[in-house]
């Protein structure tokens, strides 16, 4: 290998008491600068601390879908944020997406759960009607 040319070194740290692999002459480890300024370890912009993030549960899935869905039928969830183009299909994917979940959840729901699914289908159906073209 030429001076010019560099490598790198993989440390797998996971067994055998810490040995490394070694491939190459230059090694690729994160910067503590990265590791002190990372997501988990700090606060967001909004000043409010994100070491205990929020658990994700069935209902909170179903809104993070139906919020991507609603993005892509060109809701602007954040009157801040510029909005996505629309993307008919990919918004269906999801909504298609959700009621095959309905569908295969269905008897093992609590009640908040099914009336969370049950409402965001709802919701997203009527939207992407209103948009989609005739035929």
């Amino acid at each position: 290998m030429s001076e010019q040319e560099q490598g790198f070194v993989v440390r797998d740290r996971r067994g055998m008491g810490g040995s490394a692999t070694t491939g190459s002459s230059a090694a690729y480890e994160k910067p503590a600068a990265e590791e002190k300024s990372s997501p988990s370890s700090s606060r967001s912009d909004t000043g409010g601390p994100q070491d205990a993030p929020l658990p994700v549960t069935f209902s909170s899935f179903v809104i993070s879908l139906g919020s991507s869905a609603l993005m892509l039928m060109g809701e602007r969830l954040d009157p801040r944020q510029e909005a996505m183009p629309v993307n008919l299909p990919q918004a269906k994917e999801i909504i298609d997406l959700l009621s095959i979940l309905e569908e295969k959840t269905k008897g093992n729901l609590t009640s908040e759960e099914q009336t969370v699914l049950r409402d965001m289908l709802y919701a997203l159906r009527m939207k992407y009607v209103a948009l989609a073209p005739p035929k």
